[in-house]
């Protein structure tokens, strides 16, 4: 899977040409991810050139108004708000917080310091196989997935980390994926992600803010992801159950992904 070098769009990358079991891979240019798309040029040629023809949002409500998409042309929108439940429940957790966060080393000092930014993250994550809005939102991705009309889909969040690597774990891991493969990707982003979000690092650190804390933050670490297994595995035995049971999603629909977007050879 290669990197596309985008200038308007932060972490953009095409799961094509990841090697899937039985000497299949990922599908060039059906399946997107990036972070948000609020400063994107829709001229620009790494963007236009995609085709893209849905938008999937994971970001929440607020996220989303503080920094509306900019759609690529011809592209539609479908909002699914992983985290639609969490403020009524806890308030909204640190994924979809980082530029508060990280603008306030205080705050973030206040709430996640000493430790506490991995097990919160851990919390978020198991939040993204449980919870209820998270279910919906991957139950309406999936489904855009294995629509036969659906051409090119680009999903994200904020920083097209958490959510959106929740979302990249589900499909390759459906699409048969190793578990080599699918960490090896999950864990890709954190060049891109620590790129776009340097300066806002070095201002946190510049104030005070503990620089460990400011990584951990922006990046994604293994036992983020393993919270995520670990509670598809508790409740639910395997990712296949998870999608079924979890999500809804019909085995049909999964197969119509499977056919879509994997192909013999690179």
């Amino acid at each position: 899977m290669s990197a596309i070098p985008a200038t308007s769009v932060a972490n953009l990358r095409d799961l094509g040409g990841l090697p899937l079991a039985s000497g299949r891979a990922v599908r060039h240019g059906l399946v997107l991810r990036s972070g948000q798309l609020d400063r994107l040029d829709p001229v620009e040629p790494a963007v236009a050139g995609l085709g893209v023809r849905t938008v999937v949002d994971f970001r929440t409500e607020s996220e989303r108004t503080a920094r509306p998409d900019r759609l690529p042309a011809g592209a539609r929108a479908l909002v699914a708000d992983v985290l639609a439940d969490r403020l009524s429940v806890s308030g909204l957790p640190p994924a979809a917080r980082l530029r508060t966060l990280l603008s306030d080393p205080a705050l973030a000092e206040e709430e996640l310091g000493g430790g506490r930014v991995r097990a919160a993250f851990a919390r978020t994550y198991r939040t993204f196989v449980s919870g209820a809005a998270a279910r919906v939102a991957y139950r309406s991705f999936l489904t855009e997935l294995g629509s036969p009309d659906a051409g090119p889909v680009l999903f994200h969040c904020s920083a097209g980390k958490d959510r959106t690597g929740w979302a990249t774990v589900v499909v390759l891991s459906l699409l048969g994926a190793d578990e080599e493969t699918t960490r090896t990707e999950y864990l890709a982003v954190n060049t891109a992600v620590r790129q776009a979000y340097a300066p806002m690092i070095e201002g946190f650190t510049a104030q005070g803010g503990d620089p460990q804390l400011a990584l951990d933050l922006i990046g994604v670490l293994p036992e983020y992801l393993e919270a995520a297994l670990d509670e598809v595995a508790v409740r639910h035995g395997s990712m296949e159950a998870y999608v079924r049971e979890g999500l809804g999603v019909p085995e049909t629909v999964t197969e119509l992904i499977r056919e879509r977007l994997t192909v013999t050879g690179a």
